[in-house]
């Protein structure tokens, strides 16, 4: 953490050094984050295990059943695989809230707060590491893909901008998951808290199965929430067709949520400490 600006030097600095530090400082932490992983290389390797479990299962157990219902010519493992993506980012930030709350017990926030630092630095830092590790989940949930079957139908430069969405999307989810793992502030409530808010959104989407198979009532959840959106908007990406409107809409979904969690985050942070 050597070499951050305190506080109160930040303000008589003007905007763009406080922005400047505010980037180093969550850099530092966002590096710090990432050498525990490498230190514990099984938190790693078991945050991988369930997306795989997913691909394996919705592949195989309900590929016959929902392949049927897409349109002519899109197999199931096309249509499932840019969900899986979205579903791993999802479910990859909820380790944002477990962390936050880990550190929130074992006292290292009080020891950031006392530390020259700029105050959002530690959640910047811990949603740029869940960032990090999302790279890595999505680039082997794709080499998955491809040994399944999984085909890019509209170019390599249209799979990456989805890619990209994916990733965007994980890093707003982060700042809700920090949310909530301020506010309950142990990883055990944290792990259960964040679970109610994942599971609607992520199966009941167009992640895994079109949104016209489900009820009537559950439609229109299933069509105006983020995750619907962004898996819809990757799938565009990945199988061709218009993708303009998708992406915006799923872009939008990201802004607002970090337009309102982002500040949210940083007031937990500065009452909890």
């Amino acid at each position: 953490m050597t070499g951050t600006t305190a506080p109160h030097s930040l303000a008589a600095g003007g905007s763009g050094q406080w922005i400047a530090a505010t980037v180093r400082d969550g850099l530092a932490v966002a590096w710090r984050n990432l050498i525990a992983l490498r230190r514990v290389p099984r938190l790693l390797v078991f945050s991988t295990i369930q997306p795989l479990v997913f691909v394996l299962m919705f592949r195989y157990v309900f590929g016959g059943v929902v392949g049927p219902s897409l349109p002519p010519g899109v197999s199931y493992v096309d249509f499932l695989i840019p969900g899986i993506f979205v579903q791993t980012a999802v479910f990859g930030s909820m380790n944002t809230a477990i962390g936050l709350a880990t550190d929130m017990q074992t006292g290292l926030m009080e020891r950031f707060r006392s530390l020259p630092m700029a105050r959002s630095a530690v959640l910047v830092g811990r949603t740029t590491a869940d960032l990090a590790r999302n790279v890595f989940v999505v680039a082997l949930m794709t080499g998955v893909g491809f040994a399944l079957g999984f085909r890019i139908h509209a170019g390599v430069p249209a799979f990456l901008g989805g890619v990209l969405l994916v990733l965007a999307f994980g890093f707003a989810m982060s700042w809700i998951f920090a949310v909530v793992g301020m506010a309950v502030g142990d990883p055990e409530t944290a792990q259960a808290a964040a679970f109610p808010v994942l599971a609607p959104l992520v199966f009941a989407s167009a992640a895994f199965i079109p949104v016209h198979t489900m009820p009537g009532w559950l439609q229109a959840f299933a069509n105006h929430q983020p995750v619907s959106q962004t898996a819809e908007a990757v799938r565009v990406l990945v199988l061709g067709g218009p993708a303009t409107t998708a992406v915006w809409q799923a872009l939008a979904w990201d802004a607002g949520i970090v337009a309102v969690f982002a500040p949210l985050g940083v007031w937990f942070y500065r009452k909890a400490v």
